[in-house]
């Protein structure tokens, strides 16, 4: 293994108890991503923060219990009165992690499996740091705000944007590098906000900050079938207290410069009951697709289309609910020749033990009609289904996990996650074990530290 790469876990790892320690035993929140912290700023303002940003993006993990279990407010960073005079927060967070797999593949890669997709090796997944404004104008007036996130670690590669990170870092097949998730502003007019810059997209459940998922590892239907990141202008319209309306464009999946000219359209409806405990989100996007490189001589042919149905229901006050289907073609796709689909189910239990401890169950089914979306192994820069090394066939995964917060501001979450494959070989071979197996079993861990 690369000594570079344990020296900076090492440093990694000394910090997370630094900041556990400052810590101490801290809140205990049952959802650290949306708890809410009341602060007096050096200019005797008082200030509302929102830790660690989660229901700030989309509040796709968050139960709807925020502040249960809360003893006092974990450590963040000093926050400089620049910052608190306009309504500025400056925070972040360190994933890191080790995952192991029952082969011990001869590639040293997990397969598909994102992005915890080394095998018996330590991973710095992301260090994150972000300043955030947001946008509050309690549905009455003007009010503006914005948010920069730079983040770095091995989960760059599912982050690349053309005309942005590979410019930064380069296609050169590099484990580590550094991605600008998001660098937007913000705009609310009484019920209507519009975001425009670089931010994430609206599909699917699981998201890219690692705070907001249950598990380390994802979902093949957030890894591959939906577009991450994008670079445009979402408008949200809230009709009533339990209907809101969103529309938008961007230049493309992941793609910060437009290489055929044309926008994509995304946009969606989300609704909640009046109690809270059921929510559902329709989300899309639609538009021509021109993949780096050019493969079939016609630029912008490959119009892509995708939608996702996020269906979250609290069945009882510690258990929650979670569907999720997505459902995509692509004409003219560069691997399949003709109109490529793919498409798939995906549901899960979370379980509140105590505001410490939290359980998840997982389990998925993703199609993948034509080959078009699914790759490995490594899923690193120009590796990409489309380049020809999908494969054609079902994938599976079974997942269960633990969710461990000993303060407030360290989560522990070990999981165990089978997965396997029912169709075509690539041009690699399998999914797995190095183009050799149908299956695998992996056993994983990763420790988050927030401030």
């Amino acid at each position: 293994m690369d000594i570079s790469r344990w020296l900076l876990g090492l440093v990694s790892v000394s910090i997370v108890f630094l900041v556990a320690g400052v810590s101490g035993a801290g809140v205990l929140a049952d959802d650290a991503g949306c708890m809410e912290v009341a602060v007096t700023d050096c200019c005797g303002a008082g200030l509302l923060t929102d830790e660690a940003m989660a229901c700030a993006l989309q509040g796709s993990s968050c139960s709807g219990t925020c502040g249960a279990g809360q003893a006092d407010a974990p450590w963040s960073l000093p926050q400089p009165c620049l910052l608190q005079r306009t309504g500025f927060r400056l925070g972040g967070w360190i994933e890191q992690g080790i995952t192991f797999n029952d082969h011990h593949s001869g590639d040293g890669f997990n397969g598909p499996v994102a992005t915890n997709d080394w095998d018996d090796d330590y991973q710095l997944n992301q260090i994150w740091l972000y300043l955030d404004r947001p946008a509050k104008n309690d549905g009455y007036g003007f009010a503006w705000g914005g948010r920069f996130d730079i983040v770095y670690g091995t989960d760059w590669r599912f982050g690349i944007n053309q005309g942005l990170e590979d410019r930064i870092n380069g296609f050169d097949y590099q484990r580590y590098g550094l991605v600008i998730p998001q660098a937007y502003l913000e705009f609310a007019i009484n019920n209507l906000s519009i975001k425009l810059g670089h931010f994430a997209g609206i599909l699917d459940y699981e998201a890219v900050p690692c705070v907001m998922n249950p598990f380390y590892s994802h979902s093949y239907s957030y890894g591959y079938t939906v577009p991450l990141l994008v670079t445009g202008l979402l408008g949200e319209y809230k009709l009533t207290d339990q209907l809101a309306l969103l529309a938008g464009f961007h230049r493309g999946w992941s793609m910060f410069e437009d290489a055929n000219d044309s926008l994509d359209f995304m946009g969606g409806v989300k609704w909640n009951s009046q109690n809270q405990r059921t929510k559902i989100t329709y989300a899309v996007s639609v538009g021509p697709q021109d993949p780096p490189g050019d493969f079939n001589g016609i630029p912008g042919d490959q119009n892509r289309f995708v939608y996702s149905l996020v269906f979250q229901q609290k069945l009882f006050e510690r258990l929650q609910y979670v569907l999720v289907h997505n459902l995509g073609t692509e004409q003219n796709a560069p691997t399949a020749g003709n109109t490529a689909e793919w498409y798939g189910l995906n549901q899960y239990l979370l379980y509140e033990i105590n505001p410490r401890w939290s359980t998840a169950l997982r389990v998925e089914w993703m199609r993948d009609d034509d080959g078009v979306r699914i790759a490995g192994p490594g899923n690193i820069p120009g590796v990409y289904a489309w380049s020809g090394r999908g494969f054609a066939g079902n994938f599976y995964n079974l997942t269960a996990g633990l969710n461990w917060r000993p303060t407030g501001n360290l989560i522990v979450r070990p999981e165990l996650r089978w997965d396997w494959y029912d169709g075509l070989e690539g041009p690699t071979g399998l999914p797995f074990d190095g183009g050799h197996d149908d299956e695998q079993l992996t056993a994983a861990i990763d420790v988050i530290v927030t401030f």
